[in-house]
């Protein structure tokens, strides 16, 4: 159980990680930027579980996908950032 949950944190920083870089590029939107903001919120809420938190991050993040204002290498981060939250589970 504790070595489910040291690999559910090191997969939340490398995904709080991308989403920073995102929330810190000014060639990015401000609405994509808010965005990933607020999923490094959603995915660093402690009062939930993990698998919650990452399927709220994902649910946040799939919003903006779709925006055809986001450079295409931002969309990729993003995908892998989904990505890496969907193999968290409870």
């Amino acid at each position: 159980m504790a070595e489910k949950s040291k690999e559910h944190a090191r997969r939340i920083e490398a995904v709080v990680g991308v989403l920073k870089e995102i929330g810190q590029s000014h060639i990015i939107p401000r609405n994509i930027r808010r965005t990933a903001d607020s999923a490094i919120e959603a995915v660093r809420d402690r009062a939930v579980s993990p698998g919650i938190r990452a399927a709220n991050a994902v649910s946040i993040l799939e919003g903006i996908l779709n925006d055809p204002n986001m450079p295409s290498f931002a969309r990729v981060k993003i995908w892998n950032a989904i990505s890496e939250l969907e193999t968290i589970r409870d």
